[in-house]
Order: structure tokens, then C-alpha cells, then sequence
């Protein structure tokens, strides 16, 4: 049986064309002089490019390629492969694949041969990103989540709401004595509002009293350190990775985010080896890998299983899917938000049922969109179901490169190489429109500015109607809007004197307003437009109301930083919007006392009284308790109601203010541009956060470089390791396949229903300490809070094999009710999962696994398949079951039998306590139908779920771990 496909002739090497004077070549598919080719929309064309060159007639065959260039015809029908460009795995679902390739190296060892021949066949970028949690944190006011003085490394507090704040004394400083500029800590604290609310990490560290910068950034340096300690034995496992094998590049922690590293520094647009030139694409485990799309980069997620065999050169097969041609036209209106964009495009995707399709935007309307934009918009793939939201790359794309330290040499070979393969875009040539599956037309002039308010955030009232929805929330009876406000008492206004002048209040009036950059307005962009709203404001001679409270919390350093290097921050305070801190504040009701004459005259009127903010939640009289009316609202927006004094204002017909000059002043005249706040952002924001990125890449992490890790080309296992264990699926591994086991009186090991989940099959969460696992964390003399989590043991096979199928929520028909039991079928007991599988195991008797409908759907996970082979699972026979879940079953040599149409267990009086035989034989074909008998005399037919000859292979080598070892053997 050939193991790697025979070497002959590309058979698409007539399309080689070059670039540079002939340095680089690459496959020009518009040489396929095929009309089909320029109406294929420009993602599956780069589907079809990677069919092309990577057709070996063994993975990809021609017959592969002609049915991606049959899109029109094949959509919905056809089963492709897609070979992607790289792989990026985050550590929690990359160590268990990083495991099987060092066992795979002692594997090839064993026979003699060299393990350094063992590497991943695709690029792979490993970022560790999931191991920090939150042990040392400070805030101003109070330390929630401050470990106890007392308590050893690693004890904190419990969370609970009967914790008390810290009291202001200076013996409680969160600052260590001599990182404060004071000398001491004992000045009284800063008053409320100004400088309140919870500190987070990776912002500037503010010493609680004085709200001065500490020289070091201890609390990240602590919790650093915490990472180190809880996670040393995986930290140098992932070191030695780093070191031992080629084509694996590990990002040590600390760096950033896995979507973020993705983002900002691994994307390369178009990847260049061997002197071949073709486009990045990629496959991820992270649920943000979508993002990428919004950069013309290909690429989904995918469960742990698939990337790992994708690290093994194979490629991951899908339905040639549908796509959808979102068509954007209209220009955006000046008031909107990218923010709005971006939530008015997903809520039209939503309701347009797309599910599991692709999605490509095209039109005019794209040239409007920033990268950041169409990021955010990629990223928002689950929120309407779809696989990927598709940016093909264009002039902003290519501009957005320049800012992120891509060479001018490389923007030049980026752009001759795509023009020369169609996968460049001008969107405002609708000559260069492709044909889509369905065309979904958004007007995006038609997306309306909103705010929400003014008691729940559910309620949107478009910025052009303000003035009249406020007038009928006065009229309306007390509920979700309504104030119930007599109409003889609606136009009531009160004088009061704030600072030596007389102000006047009314239904309306605004007191309250809060600059806020959390949750979706993270985005740079928002922040940009208020910063320079504020600076066109105060250029103009506009002044807030001096009563108002005002106040910006950043929410990060970052936010800080950008405002401050793009100018906008001095514009800020000069209309009051002073940084307070960074943390939640007006929020979560951390507003600062109103002025005593303020609060007089709200509640001499009654007055209906608003407050404006830019956050997340705005109950009534959460902000304040005078405060009745509360409205949430972009940053920009904000900025102009605190101008305005007033929600109940018509920002087209009536003005903000007058100059000095007595000009009036209207919104309009003082909002920036949506050209002039990109330019803006990259500028500043995205130069910054890629020089700082790059900065931090190269200069690497004091910690990481300090871990020792072996110098070996096998890795040194550990065997009193509780987190990296040598997995067990190489043993008996020989150099010859050996023909098809039959399965002979075989016991079930779980009689299961319909909708059995990944969920209720992989390990996942905190480790009960009743579970399987405890026990045998529990022999290894730990204690329940060194159990940690399923996710940070998934380097050990002996933790995840007892987690697999622990679910409280299982209901197995042996038992009747929820809970990860079943029945030891010899004796009668009812024994843990695990137990009862490790009971078979010793008596040598192989096990089956009996379910009902749609086995194995829900997210993939990488121990759905490989727990239960472990457990010793040889089949699952089921009346249906999750496509992809048949690929992880066959991927490690469990095979997949279905009932035939009609049957299942209950028509055919399966009790689940027969034994079971099922013969294999020695050449096996795709869905073909085999006898499964029992020791009751019965039989039955099923369909064995190999779809290709590949699968068959695979199958019969035991997994496609074992088919790649035995290509080294």
C-alpha cells in the first residue's frame, strides 16, 4: 500500500509562470484560458489556486480541481480539499497536538530511524495566550481580587459579594513600599469620581492614593510570574518545540492575544517557499481565526483534530460551499459609526439565513470600510453563522500593509502577484464582479446612528428622532420608556447657581456624561471621531456646561496613548472630559456626587433628568439616583449631547452652540470626516500597536528566557508529570499495515439517544473531585486546587481518557438518568465511565458505543475522538451523525457505522447488553454495507462512513497518527 503519492509530473505545471525576472514562479490559473475561472468569486478562486498546486493525485486529485472550477455547478454537491497555508493553534488546543508529534519522534526512534525527520509538513504558529489568569490585580477604590496577604503563592480570595472593600488606609496601599513617587502612603484618598473605579491589567499601573505612575508594572510582573509557576512543566514543553522542530514558530506568553498576533504580526498576505509565490491562507483553533478574512486572508476555524492533521500535510475537506454577495452600496451616513456599520451589516446577515456558507463583499460601499471595519466585521462570523466574511484585498488593504512595517519591496510583489492571479479588487468596477450564489444588497446610508435609552438598552432610538421619541417618553404612562409627565409640567424650568452663575434645568437636561472605550467601543475608530469631535469643538469656541459631569475612562493604556499621540487628549479635558482612571466606573454607578444645587433643582422640578454614556448598562437611577432617563450612546455622540446640554435636540435644525462671534454652531459644521478618522487610525493607532507588537516579539519575554528546556531531539518525558504524558497511540507500531480487525463479541460501552454532543463526549472545564480524573490526580498525591482544568491537562492522555464522556449532563440509557455513569455489563455495576472501560480493557474484550441521531454534532474538540479510542472503542454504531465527527472518528481508527434508513436500535430490540461482531474485510470500499451480528442471534446491515479511498487508508493504518509515522519507518 503506497504511503506517499508517486512522484511524476505536476500535472498543472504548464500554468508556471514568474515574478521578479524570473526569481519566483507561481501557478497563473488565468493560463487556464477557462471563462468559468474570472466568474468564480475571489474566495473559492483561492481555493482553486491551492487545489492546483498542491494536486499530487494522491490528497488532491484533478478531478478535485476541475470541481472547484466547476463552482457553479458543484456548490452544495461536491466534497473538496483545501490545503490552507499555515496553521495557528493557541496552547490549550496546540499542546495535545505538539504531545502526539514528540511521541511520534520516540516512535520512529524505536525503529531505528532518524526522529528529527519528524516536523509539521504545514507552517504552524503556536501562540500561548490561554494560560494567564488573574491572581494579582489592583483598582483604585477597592482590591476585589487581591490574593491574601497571608495565604501562600497562589491563594486569593474567594470572589462573593460579602467581601469587604479595603478600607483608604496607607497600610493597604496595593503598592509596595518605594514604587509610589511618596515617600509614604498615608495621604488621604483622592475624592469619589475623579480617579475612581477598577484597575485592570495591561494598563498604567496608578498607585491607589496619590494616582501617581508605578515605576514597575508589579501586578503584571506577579501574575506573570503565577503563569510561570502553574504552568512551568507546559511552558518548557512548548520551549522545547520551539527548538526541536522546523516549521513550528511559538509565541511565548504575554505577547498578545492569539487573533491579535494573527492579526498584527503572522498574516503575510502571500507566503513565498520554495521560490514559489501563492496566497496566505489559514486554518485555526481559536473561534477569532475568521477575523483574518477582513485582510483578503483566507481562513475558519477548525477543532483540534483537524488542525493537527493539517500539520501533518493533510488537507481539511468541506462541501464546496455557497457564497453569498454582500453587496454594499449608499454612502454612510456622517453621524454613523463604524461601530453602527458593523452591528447594522450583521444584524441584515442575520436575518438573511446563511448558515455555513460563505460570505464575500463586493460593491462600492466596501471603499468606505477601514481594515480595522472589516475586521470587526469578519469577526462577527458566528453571530450570523456564516464560515467566513471574505474582504478580497484592495488599495485600503494594501495601505493599511504599508502601516504595519510591510517593506515597499514586499507591497509590490503583494500587488504584481495578485493582479497577475485576478485576487485583487477594485470595487468600484462592477466589471470586476463575480457571480455569486445569492446577492444580499445593503444600503449603507440606510444604517441610522442610534442611541439607547433611556431605561433599557434594548430600546434604540434613532439620533434623527431623539427630540420626539424624549417628548413621548415624558407623555407615555410609567414603564419600559414612559415618565408620565403632565403636560402643564413639561415645560417647567429651574434656575440654580453653580459657581457664582445662574443656570437653568428642564425635562431633558443632560448632567451626567461618561467617554467610556469598553466592550464594542474598543474600537480605535469611535474614540478617534469623539477626540476629534472635542478638538473641532473647542476650535470652534463650544464649552460644555460646567455642572455637567463629565469624564473619560480610556479603559486601557493603549486607548490613552493613541489619544494622546494623535493630539486629541488636551481637547478632551478643555471640555471637562478629564481621564479618570482606567476601569468601571460610571457603569456600574461610580459616578461622583452631582452638585448639591444641581440635585436641588431635579428634585424642585421633578425634573427628568439625563445622563449619556458610552458603556453597557444604564438602569434607571443606576448612573445616579436623581438621574431618571439614561441613554447609551457612541463616544462621538456623547461629546455632542454634552455640547448640546440636552437629549432633547434635532442636531440637524438646531445648533450646539454659538462662536464668540455669535456664528451658530451645528453638528454637522464639527464632525470629522470618516476619511479624515482612518487616516487618523493609521496613523497612529494601527503604526503604534504594530511597532509595539513587533517591539515586544523581538525583544521577547524575561520570564519564557528563562526557562530552561532540553537540548534533545526526543523530548525527556517526565513520568512523574501530571501535564505532559507520552500518549500511547504508537504502540505496536510496525513497519507493515496490517489487514483489517474484525470486531468480535464486543460489549457497548455507553447505549446513548439522540444529540449527543461534543460536549458530552470531550473533557472539558474544571475537574470534579468525584471524577475519574481526580482519582488519578489524587494518586499522584495533588490536591483538589492543584487539579486545574481539563484544558491545561490536555497534554496528558491518562487525565483526558477519564474526562471523556464525564459530563454530568450524559444520559445513557443503561443507567436512566444524567451523570457520567454506564453499566459494567458482566457483573452489573454501575461504575464510572472510565472504570468500566479500564475493566474491559483488562479482560480483553473490545467495545462498541450505540446512539441514536446526529452523534457527535456541536463543536469540534480534540478528545472527541481520540478519549474514546482510548477508552478502547473500536465502532460506534448510530442512526446518524455529525459529518465532521466521521472524518475525527475515521482519523484515529474508530469506524463509523450507520443504520440504514428505517433501522436503530429501539426497531431492531436492542437491548445494548448483547456482544457484538462485526467482520472487516481485508479490502474495504467506500460506504459499503457490513453484517453487524449479535450473541441473541440477530443481525442487521450498516453502512461503514468511508467516503474516499483516503479514508480507507487512513483507517487502516489506525488514525492518520500512525499513517504519518509509518511514512519515516
Amino acid at each position: 500500500m503506497a504511503l506517499t503519492p508517486p512522484v511524476k509530473e505536476h500535472p498543472y505545471s504548464h500554468l508556471i509562470d514568474t515574478l521578479q525576472d524570473g526569481k519566483i514562479q507561481f501557478f497563473n490559473l488565468q493560463k487556464l484560458s477557462d471563462p468559468r475561472y474570472d466568474k468564480l468569486p475571489l474566495s473559492i478562486r483561492v481555493l482553486l489556486e491551492a487545489a492546483v498546486r498542491n494536486c499530487d493525485g494522491f490528497f488532491t486529485k484533478e478531478e478535485d480541481v476541475q470541481n472547484v472550477l466547476d463552482w457553479q455547478q458543484q456548490q452544495s454537491k461536491a466534497e473538496v480539499p483545501f490545503s490552507p497555508a499555515r496553521v495557528l493553534l493557541q496552547d490549550f488546543t496546540g499542546i495535545p497536538a505538539m504531545v502526539d508529534l514528540a511521541a511520534m519522534r520516540d516512535a520512529v526512534a524505536k525503529h531505528g530511524m532518524d526522529p528529527s525527520l519528524v516536523n509539521p509538513k504545514c507552517p504552524t504558529d503556536l501562540i500561548v495566550d490561554h494560560s494567564l489568569q488573574i491572581d494579582y490585580s489592583k483598582c483604585h477604590s477597592a482590591i476585589q481580587n487581591a490574593p491574601n496577604p497571608g495565604a501562600g503563592v497562589g491563594q486569593s480570595q474567594g470572589p462573593g459579594p460579602s467581601r469587604p472593600a479595603l478600607s483608604w488606609r496607607g497600610s493597604q496601599c496595593g503598592v509596595q513600599r518605594g514604587s509610589c513617587s511618596k515617600s509614604s502612603c498615608s495621604d488621604p484618598p483622592p475624592a469619589a469620581g475623579r480617579g475612581s473605579g477598577q484597575q485592570i491589567e495591561n494598563t498604567p499601573l496608578l498607585c491607589p492614593f496619590h494616582l501617581k505612575p508605578v515605576s514597575d508594572t508589579e501586578t503584571t510582573l506577579k501574575n506573570q510570574e503565577m503563569e510561570l509557576i502553574r504552568n512551568k512543566e507546559r511552558l518548557q514543553f512548548f520551549k522545547w518545540c520551539s527548538k526541536a522542530f522546523k516549521n513550528v514558530n511559538v509565541v511565548p506568553p504575554d505577547v498578545g492575544a492569539v487573533h491579535q498576533v494573527n492579526l498584527e504580526y503572522l498574516c503575510r498576505v502571500v507566503q513565498v517557499s520554495n521560490g514559489f509565490i501563492y496566497p496566505d491562507s489559514v486554518v485555526g483553533t481559536d473561534s477569532h481565526t475568521t477575523m483574518i478574512n477582513g485582510l483578503g486572508i483566507l481562513g475558519w476555524a477548525v477543532g483540534g483534530i483537524e488542525s493537527e492533521a493539517v500539520m501533518l500535510g493533510q488537507p481539511v475537506s468541506l462541501t464546496l460551499p455557497e457564497v453569498v454577495g454582500c453587496k454594499l452600496v449608499g454612502s454612510i451616513n456622517p453621524l454613523t459609526t463604524s461601530i453602527d456599520v458593523v452591528l447594522g451589516i450583521t444584524k441584515h446577515l442575520r436575518q438573511a439565513g446563511i448558515s455555513g456558507k460563505f460570505v464575500e463583499f463586493f460593491g462600492a460601499g466596501v471603499c468606505q470600510l477601514s481594515a480595522p471595519d472589516r475586521t470587526t466585521i469578519a469577526n462577527m462570523c458566528p453571530e450570523y453563522n456564516a464560515t467566513v466574511s471574505f474582504f478580497p484585498i484592495d488599495q485600503v488593504t494594501l495601505k493599511h500593509f504599508r502601516n504595519t512595517n510591510f517593506t515597499q519591496e514586499k507591497l509590490e510583489l503583494i500587488e504584481s502577484y495578485l493582479k497577475a492571479v485576478k485576487l485583487f479588487r477594485s470595487y468600484e468596477d462592477a466589471s470586476e464582479d463575480p457571480e455569486y450564489s445569492e446577492v444580499i444588497e445593503i444600503n449603507l446610508s440606510t444604517i441610522a446612528p442610534c442611541v439607547s435609552g433611556p431605561k433599557r438598552s434594548q430600546d434604540r432610538v434613532a439620533v434623527s428622532s431623539m427630540k420626539e421619541d424624549f417628548q413621548s417618553c415624558l407623555d407615555e404612562k410609567v414603564g419600559f420608556k414612559g415618565f408620565h409627565v403632565s403636560k402643564e409640567k413639561q415645560n417647567a424650568l429651574v434656575p440654580f447657581l453653580h459657581g457664582g452663575q445662574e443656570y437653568q434645568l428642564a425635562h431633558g437636561s443632560l448632567v451626567i456624561a461618561a467617554v467610556i472605550s469598553c466592550t464594542n467601543n474598543c474600537n480605535p475608530s469611535v474614540m478617534l471621531t469623539a477626540g476629534l469631535l472635542a478638538k473641532k469643538a473647542v476650535e470652534a469656541g463650544l464649552v460644555v456646561k460646567p455642572y455637567i459631569r463629565t469624564s473619560l475612562a480610556p479603559g486601557s493604556g493603549m486607548v490613552t496613548h493613541y489619544l494622546s499621540t494623535s493630539g486629541v487628549l488636551p481637547y478632551f479635558s478643555q471640555l471637562g472630559f478629564e481621564v479618570i482612571g482606567y476601569g468601571c466606573a460610571t457603569c456600574v454607578g461610580n459616578t461622583a456626587p452631582l452638585p448639591e444645587a444641581v440635585v436641588d433643582a431635579i428634585k424642585q422640578g421633578d425634573l427628568v433628568a439625563c445622563g449619556v454614556l458610552s458603556g453597557n448598562r444604564h438602569f434607571e437611577g443606576r448612573l445616579c439616583d436623581c438621574v431618571r432617563a439614561n441613554y447609551l450612546a457612541s463616544p462621538p455622540l456623547v461629546v455632542a449631547y454634552a455640547l448640546a446640554g440636552k437629549v432633547g435636540i434635532d442636531f440637524e435644525k438646531e445648533p450646539l452652540g454659538e462662536t464668540s462671534e455669535g456664528k451658530q454652531v451645528f453638528l454637522r459644521d464639527i464632525w470629522p470626516s470618516r476619511e479624515e478618522v482612518q487616516q487618523t487610525e493609521e496613523d497612529t493607532v494601527i503604526s503604534s500597536v504594530f511597532k509595539d507588537l513587533r517591539a515586544r516579539m523581538e525583544k521577547g519575554n524575561t520570564l519564557w528566557s528563562s526557562i530552561e528546556c532540553p537540548d534533545s531531539v526526543v523530548f525527556p518525558w517526565d513520568h512523574k508529570s501530571t501535564y505532559i504524558r507520552s500518549p500511547s497511540f504508537f504502540s505496536k507500531l510496525g513497519k507493515d499495515v496490517p489487514p483489517p480487525q474484525s470486531i468480535e463479541n464486543a460489549h457497548v460501552l455507553l447505549f446513548l439517544g439522540n444529540k449527543v454532543t461534543t460536549d458530552h463526549i470531550s473533557p472539558a472545564g474544571s475537574i470534579a473531585r468525584v471524577s475519574a480524573a481526580a482519582k488519578y490526580l489524587q494518586s499522584k498525591r495533588l490536591t483538589p486546587r492543584e487539579f486545574n482544568s481539563y484544558g491545561a491537562r490536555r497534554g496528558n492522555d491518562a487525565v483526558m481518557t477519564r474526562g471523556t464522556f464525564a459530563s454530568i449532563k450524559l444520559l445513557n440509557r443503561f443507567i436512566g438518568k444524567t451523570g457520567p455513569k454506564t453499566l459494567h455489563i458482566p457483573t452489573g455495576q454501575t461504575l464510572d465511565v472510565f472504570e468500566a472501560a479500564d475493566r474491559y480493557h483488562r479482560d480483553g474484550v473490545p467495545l462498541i458505543i450505540l446512539a441514536g441521531k446526529d452523534y457527535g454534532s456541536g463543536n469540534s474538540r480534540d478528545w472527541v475522538a481520540k478519549g474514546p479510542y482510548l477508552l478502547g472503542v473500536r465502532a460506534v454504531i448510530a442512526e446518524s451523525f455529525e459529518k465532521l465527527h466521521v472524518k475525527q472518528l475515521v482519523g484515529v481508527g474508530i469506524v463509523p457505522l450507520q443504520f440504514l434508513p428505517g433501522d436503530s436500535a429501539d426497531s431492531l430490540e436492542l437491548s445494548g447488553k448483547e456482544r457484538f461482531s462485526v467482520t472487516l474485510p481485508e479490502s474495504l470500499s467506500p460506504r459499503q454495507q457490513l453484517t453487524v451480528k449479535t450473541s441473541q442471534g440477530k443481525s442487521f446491515l450498516v453502512t461503514a462512513l468511508f467516503d474516499t479511498e483516503m479514508d480507507i487508508i487512513f483507517f487502516q493504518h489506525g488514525g492518520h497518527l500512525r499513517y504519518v509515522a509509518r511514512t519515516f519507518l
